[in-house]
């Protein structure tokens, strides 16, 4: 087994610990039992990982912590819905927040539950003319305008072959 220690500074308004506090820099510690590779490499490895336990920490906030019965298919039921809400969420941060403005990449890095808020939450109505839907959004929320611009990101998107 190897333990890699990596030094860094901290960035402003880092809280350090006692021991970090003597010298001024940070220190991240990862145990591996991987043999072979460069340490370079096994770090970049660990780090990379960690977006995945972010993903994590943002599912169980959207749901995933919380099981509504003691019925194990109930339970079933609705881990499926909280991973597909999860999914949803993250290919919309992924694909369809992707216009350069600074609203569009704060919510393209921002947690789920901004996103929840600052989209989803959103009013509009649905209008059927002429055999065509529409999706009315309410101009005086502030993000209708990014919640249109990523209709029209989804909009063009290819459908796949079938």
């Amino acid at each position: 087994m190897r333990i890699i220690v990596r030094r860094e500074r901290p960035h402003p308004g880092a809280q350090l610990d006692a021991f970090e506090e003597r010298d001024g820099w940070r220190y991240q510690t990862f145990a591996t039992n991987t043999r072979t590779g460069q340490i370079a490499f096994l770090e970049a490895r660990h780090r990379a990982h960690a977006r995945v336990e972010d993903r994590i920490r943002q599912a169980q906030n959207a749901g995933l912590h919380r099981l509504p019965s003691r019925i194990y298919s109930i339970n079933q039921a609705w881990l499926q819905l909280a991973l597909i809400a999860a999914d949803l969420l993250a290919w919309t941060q992924s694909m369809l927040l992707t216009s350069n403005d600074e609203q569009t990449k704060a919510l393209a890095k921002a947690e789920w539950k901004t996103i929840r808020y600052r989209l989803l939450h959103t009013g509009a109505r649905l209008t059927r003319t002429g055999r065509r839907t529409f999706l009315r959004l309410a101009e005086g929320w502030p993000w209708a305008h990014t919640l249109a611009r990523a209709f029209t990101t989804l909009r063009r998107i290819p459908l796949p072959d079938q």
